[in-house]
């Protein structure tokens, strides 16, 4: 999930900068050392540190990981001790069961990153971080790295083999946050609720690729049992979104209408429509990268475009998808 926050969701889109030297494949690791700084702020405090104790011996003098996961995320010391305060259990839970199972996920790592580098041999692979956050995302992109939440995985998921499932899934997605850019502000102007499913769409597509697993299975099923309704449902949301967007100098803005089309799709984990699946736009997303590329006669070519994101529409428009809508006008 990445850094520029559409809407008031906790979708992000990762910032644009120059990629760090690349991890190899052969000896990348899952990266706990803030993880560690947390349980001991934690641990001393009996589940319930102050927002001081955090300052001083989590975020203060943290790795690059924490800078990357705190803007939206952990916010700040006072947030994240407010949301410990409440959720304690939530925490230890993560800490006896979740940080072990990722600690001794390295083989899986760097079978997943080999399939990555022979799928995008041109791409700089990030670092991988395991640390806290306050409740409110799985994994974000950064410079060079990518950044998973931990007390998240580990309310999504009950059993090992569905946290270890989920880690795959987060170490594939997020690593191709990484390779994205910011968007041309034209881009987004042009068809922003497109743009915002395409790009995490892109990445559960791109990791199925490179995991052999199929993204979230409950919402695939969910999604092909409601896939008319979905896209009837994606086209009057694709207008909405469009009509009530705005950007200007302080950034990007949505109308009521406009945030709350664009809420139905993305940025929703715990807060979907009722009787929606929680971000079904990343299904969306899959599916038109699934058609664009099986169309391609150029793969590598196909991957390259699908990751760069520059014409969103003529992506919909060349997969082939059946239900898609035509262009916004």
């Amino acid at each position: 999930m990445f850094k520029i926050i559409l809407a008031a969701s906790t979708l992000a889109l990762a910032p644009a900068c120059a990629l760090a030297q690349g991890a190899d494949p052969e000896t990348v690791q899952v990266n706990s050392a803030d993880a560690h700084r947390f349980i001991a702020v934690f641990d001393a405090a009996q589940g319930q540190p102050t927002a001081q104790a955090l300052q001083a011996g989590y975020l203060d003098g943290a790795s690059q990981a924490v800078d990357i996961f705190t803007p939206d995320r952990i916010r700040s010391a006072e947030h994240l001790a407010g949301y410990i305060a409440e959720h304690s259990e939530q925490y230890r839970r993560a800490i006896d069961v979740c940080l072990p199972i990722a600690e001794s996920m390295t083989p899986e790592l760097r079978s997943i990153y080999a399939a990555t580098r022979a799928l995008l041999p041109d791409r700089e692979l990030p670092d991988i971080h395991v640390l806290f956050g306050a409740g409110n995302s799985g994994g974000t992109a950064g410079p060079g790295a990518q950044v998973l939440g931990l007390e998240v995985i580990c309310a999504i998921k009950d059993s090992e083999l569905d946290i270890r499932s989920a880690f795959r899934m987060f170490f594939a997605h997020e690593t191709v946050h990484t390779f994205q850019d910011q968007p041309d502000p034209h881009t987004l102007v042009a068809d922003p609720l497109l743009f915002a499913v395409l790009m995490e769409g892109v990445p559960d597509f791109i990791a199925l690729q490179t995991t052999g697993e199929l993204p979230w299975a409950d919402r695939d099923r969910w999604a092909r049992e409601n896939e008319a309704m979905l896209w009837a449902q994606f086209a009057r949301d694709r207008v909405s979104v469009h009509d009530g967007f705005a950007l200007g100098e302080g950034g990007m803005s949505f109308d009521e209408s406009a945030n709350a089309a664009l809420h139905n799709w993305v940025g929703n984990y715990g807060q979907a429509p009722e009787g929606w699946y929680f971000e079904a736009g990343y299904w969306i997303g899959r599916q038109i990268a699934q058609g664009y590329y099986d169309q391609a006669d150029d793969k590598a070519a196909a991957l390259a475009a699908l990751i760069a994101l520059e014409d969103p529409a003529g992506i919909l428009q060349a997969s082939g998808y059946a239900g898609h809508a035509g262009a916004i006008e």
